[in-house]
């Protein structure tokens, strides 16, 4: 045998082919077990992320609806809210209570002559803000008046009305009306609790 030959070259062909095929597969394993397993590892991890992050976009599209319909919800109550603080104020605001009554006044075409605002009355959950009224007009106006007051927004019980002193004034004849004008507001539930009327 010649001393630089290699013991590769002594083998047959088959023996050199069964070492190809066993060094291929010897190969093939440790790219498996190295490159090919790790990287299966890594995959099904990923995998496992990207079902979690399915779930959680999922779960912030439920919660970006719930938030959108609380959003709607939210508009439509302070919405009806405004519409009710209209109707019963949650202040006194006398100033507005005067200027729809002179408002209404005006527009019937009868003279407000004195306005007397009394005591404010608390009750359970609200409380009572009275004014003296004292105006002239013909009967049709006075009756305008009253039909119109009972047409504002904020509740406006008119009571204790008095006619008194027609007089003329040409064709027409005029009557002084004296009546007590009782707006209300509305307390929360902690100043309902201390303005109650202890029983």
């Amino acid at each position: 045998m010649a001393k630089g030959q290699s013991p590769l070259t002594r083998l047959n062909l088959p023996a050199k082919i069964g070492i190809g095929a066993v060094l291929l597969a010897l190969s093939a394993v440790v790219y498996f077990v190295v490159f090919y397993g790790d990287l299966a590892t890594q995959i099904k991890a990923e995998q496992g992320k990207e079902r979690q992050l399915r779930d959680q976009l999922d779960e912030a599209k439920k919660a970006q609806r719930a938030y959108q319909l609380d959003l709607a919800e939210l508009a439509d109550r302070q919405q009806r809210q405004r519409e009710l603080n209209k109707i019963l104020p949650a202040t006194t605001e006398s100033a507005a209570f005067l200027s729809s009554v002179q408002s209404v006044a005006n527009v019937a075409g009868v003279n407000l002559a004195a306005w007397i605002p009394q005591d404010e009355v608390p009750d359970v959950f609200y409380a009572r803000v009275p004014m003296r009224l004292e105006f002239e007009g013909r009967f049709h106006q006075l009756a305008k008046f009253f039909y119109n007051v009972g047409q504002l927004d904020r509740i406006i019980n008119v009571e204790n009305i008095s006619m008194t002193d027609p007089h003329g004034n040409g064709d027409e004849v005029l009557l002084k009306v004296s009546c007590l004008a009782t707006a209300f507001h509305s307390f929360d539930d902690t100043k309902a609790a201390a303005q109650a009327p202890k029983k």
